[in-house]
């Protein structure tokens, strides 16, 4: 109970906004939905259960947001979801991903590349300076998706189409920065680039993997301010991963929690931060610093996340869980119904 009251307190102090959810039709099918799917990687050492059973859903223009500590299977969902894990080598992708009700883990790798990655589904990666080829000029990499997918009719017209996208994520003067090398722009320009060639045909689908780790504070305000105009002005849907509670808050219509490669609680933003009802989410929202009283220490969830090749046979938090019973140890709770989209695996919630 007091994790729960910290958390409040937390949210409370925070002020965070979360955005309004997007209107959908009842009984209408998700934009995206991932049914059951799980990544393994064999190794000499055994099988990395990396993902392990993760149930998500996106609606047009809305925003999921995925949080949880490192090595808790976000990135690799991700990279499954765009399809830029390796088919073979020990990489086993099994489950359903399915964009418009087309199963993309059924579709063979050329059709992906020609029809889906870039034009229908975009990824926005974390460090924009890793991301953009110092040798080419912005307005080749912003167009390189249009010449890919043969949206561009020459030259000219790419050349513009850049421009106007340029312009969409504001950069000043796009017209003539395109011409300019990465190296000229600042750390938040790069990132308005890595986004601007992300949507440039589109998408349907932006995965973003922690785009604002590596900018500070009032360029993170920024980016998130400009992810929300671009939603509503096309209605991309979008999957956000981050580790900063804030940002997914501000951000974000709906939250995953995931844990040892499972989902272990989803809801809307609102109810998430009110009443988390996982040990685990609990736990994250009691780490984050709070100005309200007087604290003599922070916060920290003790122990570690446990071994992806050996997982334990129960709930995967138990080892570091205060509620702990036995029941945790015996079997891995069933994702339950809190009532509207709030979900939870915890064997606290399930009646006897």
């Amino acid at each position: 109970m007091a994790a729960v009251q910290e958390a409040s307190s937390s949210a409370t102090a925070s002020s965070v906004i979360a955005p309004a959810a997007p209107a959908t039709t009842p009984g209408k099918a998700p934009m995206l939905s991932v049914q059951d799917l799980k990544v393994w990687l064999t190794l000499r050492r055994g099988v990395v259960r990396a993902v392990d059973g993760v149930d998500l859903r996106v609606d047009e223009a809305e925003t999921l947001g995925v949080v949880g500590e490192s090595g808790s299977g976000k990135t690799m969902t991700l990279l499954s979801i765009i399809g830029l894990l390796p088919r073979q080598g020990g990489v086993s992708v099994q489950g359903r991903i399915e964009l418009d009700g087309v199963n993309l883990l059924d579709l063979p790798e050329k059709r992906m590349a020609a029809e889906y990655r870039g034009r229908k589904i975009s990824m926005i990666s974390q460090d924009p300076l890793t991301s953009l080829n110092p040798v080419y000029t912005v307005g080749d990499q912003v167009g390189a998706p249009l010449r890919h997918h043969g949206l561009a009719r020459g030259r000219a017209d790419e050349r513009r189409q850049v421009v106007d996208v340029l312009s969409r994520v504001r950069i000043p003067s796009p017209e003539h920065r395109l011409d300019d090398y990465p190296h000229q722009f600042s750390g938040g320009m790069r990132q308005r680039v890595v986004i601007g060639a992300a949507i440039a045909c589109a998408p349907r689908l932006l995965v973003a993997d922690e785009p604002t780790s590596a900018l500070d504070v009032t360029i993170q305000v920024q980016m998130m301010g400009l992810m929300r105009r671009l939603q509503e002005q096309t209605g991309v849907g979008i999957i956000f991963v981050t580790h900063d509670l804030g940002v997914a808050a501000s951000l974000c219509h709906r939250i995953a929690v995931m844990y040892g490669g499972r989902v272990v609680e989803t809801a809307d933003v609102r109810t998430l931060y009110r009443s988390p009802a996982h040990p685990y989410t609990q736990a994250l929202f009691a780490s984050i610093p709070s100005f309200e009283g007087r604290r003599e220490r922070l916060f920290a969830i003790p122990g570690a996340p446990p071994s992806l090749i050996d997982p334990p046979q129960g709930c995967r938090f138990a080892a570091r869980c205060s509620q702990r019973t036995p029941r945790c140890d015996e079997a891995y709770p069933p994702l339950l119904d809190l009532g509207g989209s709030h979900r939870v695996a915890c064997w606290l919630h399930v009646q006897n």
